[in-house]
């Protein structure tokens, strides 16, 4: 589970109207600030040219040159909007204009951003495994109807080897967070890797931007883990449609809460060949996140005690959420009372609740996957990585031997949740980072796949 903001297209709010234009050249320059999400600092960067041309990056994920409208100024408020992202940037010039103070909105979300006036250009990051053409593969844009679920449609690409076929087939379901189909974060692209990879092996290969994200239509904000089970339903039956797939062989490799997902498109009947998880949960979404938050802690240098103090309440949490999963009002309010009770101040609390009030936190926490894993009886491979602090190795990897004792399970030790080389594991490493995905992670899957 990606618990980062995959592409500022995570954070999103309606454009407001273009009011008064400042001079160009009162702004004219490069903007930069840091923006903290899910406890990880990402920099905004803005640049803007002296007849108003203005465009935005996002230098730790991987945008560059996202057009923003040109600058205005409306009783002493800076704004710069950005069309394609939904989004704007607000704040007030110091005395000495070389800061402007305010917050970035977007999709319902507000978070303070301090933009200072830099003569530096932002650093693009390096990724040497990006695959780039010439390709020895051919790739189609391709868009199909979930017929379960009115208004979306899904927009993806479909790598496919040279000939005529039919071919294998995998579909890439993302983790958790709108993705798009590359499921991009931090200028990483790793299931463009694993697509490049599994196509130049001879497996056709479908990923897709989630519902409500990038060119795919539906509301993201609504959905569970369930939801875009049947969107994978709609990517299956798409495949098995088409004249150069073999349908007896179609698979999917799900990662982190797609681990999840993909054994619940076979528990609904559709024949899923082939299964692989990548930091698939093994256990339920509050068993996830209480240990999640227990090693997050402990990696970051927190004492015992406070460790201790703080899976209590983790704990306590998930048992509301779970116990209340149908009634996200009952969750509002328990959970309210609760961190109250525990001395949080009300607003903050009732802040906390809504996050975990939303229909998919709720599914998420109370869900068991054991039935779905138990139940699927094709081959299976599970990967994880032994530095993982988000879906541990150490707490799924047994539970998933015990559920599928058939399932070749694999646990590369020094790797991380987004299966990277890795010194501590912590998300905040991510990003300085170069290696999209380990070449044993890769290797590991591609082989097995490529032998089924």
């Amino acid at each position: 589970m990606t618990l980062l903001l995959s592409g500022l297209a995570a954070v999103a709010v309606a454009v407001a109207p273009v009011q008064a234009q400042t001079p160009a050249a009162e702004l004219t320059g490069t903007w930069e600030g840091p923006l903290t999400v899910g406890g990880q600092s990402i920099r905004i960067v803005f640049r803007i040219e002296a007849g108003g041309v203005a465009v935005m990056d996002s230098p730790d994920q991987g945008g560059f040159d996202i057009p923003a409208e040109a600058p205005t100024i409306e009783n002493g408020l800076v704004r710069l909007t950005v069309p394609s992202i939904g989004g704007r940037f607000e704040g007030a010039r110091s005395g000495d204009g070389r800061t402007l103070t305010g917050s970035l909105h977007q999709g319902g979300v507000t978070l303070p951003l301090i933009l200072t006036r830099t003569s530096e250009t932002a650093a693009r990051l390096v990724r040497p495994q990006t695959p780039v053409p010439p390709f020895t593969y051919r790739s189609e844009e391709v868009a199909f109807d979930n017929a379960e679920a009115s208004g979306v449609r899904l927009a993806g690409t479909l790598t496919l080897p040279q000939g005529s076929g039919p071919f294998p087939a995998a579909i890439l379901i993302t983790g958790s967070g709108p993705q798009d189909r590359d499921e991009t974060v931090f200028g990483h692209r790793p299931f463009a890797v694993w697509a490049d990879a599994l196509t130049r092996r001879g497996v056709a290969v479908l990923r897709y931007d989630d519902r409500g994200t990038a060119a795919s239509t539906g509301d993201f904000a609504s959905a569970t883990s369930a939801d875009f089970a049947t969107d994978a339903d709609a990517a299956f039956a798409f495949l098995a449609a088409r004249s150069d797939i073999d349908a007896a062989r179609i698979g999917l490799i799900g990662h982190s809460e797609g681990g999840a997902i993909a054994p619940l498109v076979a528990q609904e009947g559709v024949p899923v060949a082939w299964i692989v998880m990548i930091a698939g949960p093994a256990v339920s979404g509050g068993e996830i996140l209480s240990e999640q938050q227990r090693l997050l802690a402990t990696a970051m240098g927190a004492g015992p005690e406070a460790v201790a103090a703080g899976n209590v309440t983790q704990r306590a949490i998930m048992a509301l959420v779970a116990a209340h999963a149908d009634d996200g009002e009952a969750v509002q309010r328990e959970v309210t009372t609760y961190l109250v009770g525990q001395g949080m101040p009300q607003a903050a609390a009732a802040q906390s609740a809504a996050q975990v009030s939303s229909p998919w936190f709720r599914w998420f926490i109370a869900h068991d996957p054991a039935p779905a894993l138990a139940g699927f009886h094709g081959p299976m491979l599970a990967l994880y990585g032994g530095k993982d602090l988000q879906v541990p190795a150490e707490q799924n990897a047994p539970v998933l031997e015990r559920l599928k004792p058939d399932a070749e399970v694999v646990v590369l030790p020094e790797l991380n949740h987004l299966m990277q080389p890795a010194t501590t594991g912590l998300p905040n490493e991510y990003a300085g980072i170069e290696t999209t995905l380990d070449p044993q992670a890769i290797s590991t899957v591609v082989d097995w796949v490529a032998a089924r």
